[in-house]
């Protein structure tokens, strides 16, 4: 059977035959054992894969095995092991053959370190049967044993000058290596293979660590698979609900018109009718009275008069008003207003949807901005908590102003205030990318970044900002900067500046400090792995210092 054939009914996963095969719902074959692994990788999310095109299930379809495919399978193994070839134990030309072998040679089954030989399995056996050959190193097959000869001395090279780096024969140690460190050539390799495995042990954990990220890698990929089908398919519904939505209220409007045109209409028709028959009346009145008129019998002029003469009431007003054509306009411009309305929050949602799109964060964060103009784009605005500010703190210009203060203001107790650290936390969490700058005038200042569990009460270093491992504080002096996390020290040189900005990218762990002037100057950078969102921090350090948090935007 062509390999193209076989390749059809190999299994994917395993890259093997078939083996139990089984058809999935999309038309793709797998070993039963094969694809069962898979899926119970996929247990948890309980959406089920198929490895090859990606179309999911759920719920976990049952297997049933591939009759037609089982026997397809072992036909092709039958047919391979017939057309197997008789001569197939000969030596081909990337075969070791046997050095022993006269005419055709047979392929090689091992080779002797010793001899220096290979052998097939029929001269091979002396090795096993006579004790001097027994104690001979036998390996697999190789056609490099003459590497192991001495090409000065014939001679088989046992030892292994660590002087210069390679093996020789014991005729080499008593000649041009004599003097040198020798060692037998067993005892280097053992003392090589020992630091082998050691490079292998830290290769395997490489290899494990990369391929378990590649795991988190495709785990990413499958989540955001799924994550971006469900909002398609809920923003096609709810785009459909709204279509639906101003579809029924165009019916409705619609109706609306049609119901007041009908009744306004049949008003004014009931009203002509009226007229019409009215003014009938009044011509047939006006030819009575034109005849009376012309009757020259006196007697009968006087005899009809009082009941000609005498007009009856009109049933309607003396004129009719008719407004200017405005009739349904006002309609009209309420819908004209509504469809204006509808375009502009459709428009200011429209920015917003497409920067929640534009902003979905994935593993791979993307490269630091360079310049300040690049840094804003992640502006965050910064407001301080006053329910976190310690007493000797006043908070100002919309809490985005601190200063320290020689007396305690006047703030309610409450649970997240520090009590003792003369700090102030921000009401914002921060996640994603985000900017912000702060300035200072004189004295000092620590600015800092910390998790919402930091301590608050007492004077521990659990409380102070970068003496401890929930936050990273970064000192300004008006002639030095340091940075303090996990109360180690680190200090810090650049150009001193009165504006400091703050770069974070949680995602990536990266915290960076910047001198802000003209020029924007990387001061410090922290590459760690943040677990919970971060808050923005503040300790004014002398009495009297004022730090503010700049408005970017």
């Amino acid at each position: 059977m062509p390999n193209l054939e076989q390749e059809k009914i190999s299994c994917s996963i395993c890259l093997d035959l078939l083996k139990d095969p089984v058809t999935i719902p999309c038309g793709h074959s797998y070993c039963m054992n094969c694809i069962k692994t898979h899926w119970d990788g996929e247990d948890q999310r309980r959406i089920y894969s198929c490895p090859q095109c990606r179309k999911t299930f759920n719920p976990r379809p049952v297997l049933q095995k591939n009759i037609m495919l089982a026997e397809l399978v072992e036909d092709l193994k039958n047919t391979e092991l017939q057309a197997a070839p008789a001569d197939h134990c000969y030596a081909g030309p990337e075969d070791v053959a046997c050095d022993v072998c006269t005419g055709r040679k047979m392929k090689a089954v091992s080779s002797c370190l010793s001899c220096p030989a290979s052998y097939c399995k029929s001269h091979l056996q002396s090795h096993y049967d006579a004790p001097p050959l027994k104690r001979h190193k036998l390996t697999k097959p190789s056609k490099k044993l003459q590497q192991n000869i001495c090409p000065r001395h014939d001679e088989v090279m046992k030892i292994f000058c660590r002087t210069d780096q390679q093996c020789i024969c014991y005729l080499c140690s008593m000649d041009e290596h004599k003097g040198h460190e020798t060692v037998p050539a067993a005892a280097e390799r053992t003392e090589k293979q020992k630091k082998l495995q050691v490079s292998q042990q830290q290769i395997q954990q490489r290899i494990q660590d990369q391929e378990k990220d590649l795991r988190l890698l495709q785990q990413e990929v499958e989540a955001i698979n799924v994550s971006a089908d469900k909002a398609v398919e809920d923003s096609e519904k709810n785009f459909t609900e709204l279509i639906r939505l101003i579809q029924k209220r165009s019916s409705d409007v619609k109706q609306q018109i049609r119901s007041q045109q009908e009744t306004e209409v049949s008003r004014v028709k009931d009203l002509q009718e009226k007229l019409e028959q009215e003014i009938t009346e009044l011509k047939r009145k006006d030819a009575e009275l034109k005849q009376l008129s012309n009757t020259e019998d006196h007697s009968q002029f006087f005899h009809n008069y009082p009941s000609l003469s005498a007009l009856s009431e009109s049933t309607h007003s003396s004129s009719i008003n008719i407004r200017p054509l405005r009739y349904f306009e006002d309609v009209t411009a309420a819908v004209s207003e509504l469809r204006d309305k509808l375009q502009d929050i459709l428009r200011d949602t429209w920015t917003n949807i497409s920067l929640m799109v534009s902003e979905v964060d994935v593993v791979l964060s993307e490269s630091e901005p360079k310049t300040r103009a690049e840094f804003l784009q992640y502006s965050t605005k910064i407001t301080l908590d006053p329910n976190t500010a310690n007493r000797k703190l006043l908070l100002s210009e919309g809490n985005r102003k601190v200063t320290r203060m020689n007396q305690q203001q006047s703030y309610p107790d409450h649970p997240d205030r520090f009590t003792d650290h003369d700090q102030v936390l921000s009401r914002e969490s921060l996640t994603g990318r985000c900017y912000w700058e702060v300035e200072w005038r004189e004295g000092g200042v620590g600015v800092a970044v910390s998790y919402k569990d930091i301590r608050r009460a007492g004077w521990s270093d659990e409380c102070l900002f970068g003496f401890n491992d929930k936050s990273w504080s970064f000192h300004c002096f008006t002639n030095s900067y340091t940075f303090y996390h996990s109360y180690i020290e680190t200090p810090v040189s650049g150009p001193v500046s009165s504006r400091l900005g703050v770069y974070l990218d949680h995602r990536a762990g990266i915290l960076s400090f910047y001198s802000v002037s003209k020029n924007m100057t990387l001061l410090h950078r922290v590459k760690t792995k943040f677990t919970q969102p971060l808050y923005a921090g503040v300790r004014p350090i002398l009495y009297g210092d004022s730090v503010v948090f700049v408005n970017l935007k």
